[in-house]
């Protein structure tokens, strides 16, 4: 496809979406909506497969990914990121809940097995298709890997294919019911704000705001980004030399809140770039990557191991994170809306903070109060589901596919 026209056409998908959400005060995420037009896009075929690639924005968005994890690092201070051991519990509830509901629904669906016409053993729902389902609904790509290469591994292709599907289709549910939740936390939070209950993040660092501790002539848009990339090159040293244990994302983000608490990097330190704009928007491409591999035939074969993937998952997030949610004191829409990152992660976490923070705020001091209440939370939990518990439990569990 002309390249040209592939980012002409990747800009009015994301442009009619920024519309609609901003119509429906967020009711209707950006993402979500954008989730669905690039599906029905893809599987009516008037959208080619390379529609993505073709825009460069995939490509660019995997230069820039770890640039907007240090970024983001930044925007969190060392005393916000401490006080986060609370949402990692939730994190974590999340993933085990998942974890527990999809072998429930092995044993209760997956009991028959059979045999198909590749010679593969398969069943309904069975152990298989949950262990892969576990990797992919508090996971991502990562996870998705871990379990395909241990299901070819065996000669399970139709297993190996679940992960894909469910890693598809999984923002279409996590998107609007996460934008349902933080709405309704944002709602909470303006009136705790306006009580007097709730802090603007501006007036209590309006302090300490500077430009950091670089020099000015790596204050420019070159030279930040020369500064941040060179932090992305420690941080993917870091994780060659751990072997993957320490990932590169998760030093990424350590690394980023260190330097802005040391003062070398101003908070938010890509703000003002000129770049920053079409970076973010490279970087939310990605999301929709795996759609563009979805066939109707791939969603009639697997149906009924999807639905009941989805519809355990979701219970097991709900009642797990609602348990520990309550036992550390978060309320059932903060609780869920963490479990729920499970489902899609980074970029989500901070494109729905910031669209419910924005649709609830009335003016600019409430709607930096409600970010900077939710957003860390966000942050912090999508990388203790999907970065950091689900790699560990996928990486242990995945070793059971076909025995």
């Amino acid at each position: 496809m002309n390249p040209v026209l592939a980012f002409v056409v990747v800009m009015l998908v994301w442009t009619v979406s920024d519309w609609v959400a901003k119509k429906t005060g967020s009711l209707l995420s950006s993402l979500f909506v954008a989730s669905i037009i690039f599906l029905i896009g893809f599987m009516t075929g008037v959208f080619p497969p390379d529609l993505l690639p073709a825009s460069s924005l995939l490509g660019l968005a995997g230069v820039v990914v770890g640039f907007i994890i240090v970024h983001l690092g930044t925007m969190i201070s060392l005393d916000d990121f401490k006080k986060q051991w609370k949402t990692l519990l939730i994190g974590i509830a999340a993933v085990v809940g998942i974890g527990l509901l999809l072998l429930l629904a092995s044993v209760i669906f997956g009991i028959r097995a059979s045999v198909n016409d590749y010679g593969e053993l398969i069943s309904r729902f069975g152990r298989d298709y949950a262990i892969a389902g576990i990797g992919a609904l508090s996971g991502g790509t990562i996870s998705v890997l871990i379990v395909q290469e241990a299901a070819l591994g065996v000669g399970l292709t139709t297993v190996a294919a679940f992960p894909v599907l469910i890693a598809a289709l999984q923002g279409l549910f996590g998107f609007p019911l996460t934008s349902l939740l933080l709405r309704r936390e944002a709602a909470r939070l303006k009136d705790e704000y306006r009580a007097g209950r709730l802090e603007a993040p501006a007036a209590a660092e309006s302090a300490q705001a500077n430009e950091g501790r670089l020099p000015a002539f790596l204050r420019t848009t070159p030279g930040t980004l020369f500064c941040v990339g060179v932090v992305v090159l420690v941080s993917m040293g870091i994780n060659d030399l751990t072997k993957g244990t320490l990932n590169t994302f998760v030093v990424a983000l350590i690394l980023g809140i260190v330097l802005r608490t040391t003062g070398v990097f101003k908070p938010s330190t890509l703000n003002g770039i000129d770049s920053f704009g079409l970076m973010m928007l490279a970087i939310m491409i990605m999301v929709f990557g795996p759609l563009a591999t979805l066939k109707p035939a791939d969603l009639a074969a697997l149906a009924g191991p999807l639905a009941i993937a989805f519809v355990f998952g979701l219970v097991g997030i709900a009642v797990f994170t609602l348990v520990v949610g309550k036992l550390v004191g978060y309320s059932v829409p903060m609780s869920m809306a963490i479990g729920l990152t499970a489902l899609y992660g980074f970029p989500g976490t901070m494109i729905l903070s910031q669209e419910a923070a924005k649709g609830a705020g009335e003016n600019p001091e409430e709607v930096a109060a409600i970010e900077g209440a939710i957003l860390p939370k966000m942050i912090v939990a999508g990388f203790s589901t999907v970065t950091i518990t689900s790699v560990v439990v996928t990486s242990i569990i995945a070793a059971g596919i076909g025995r």
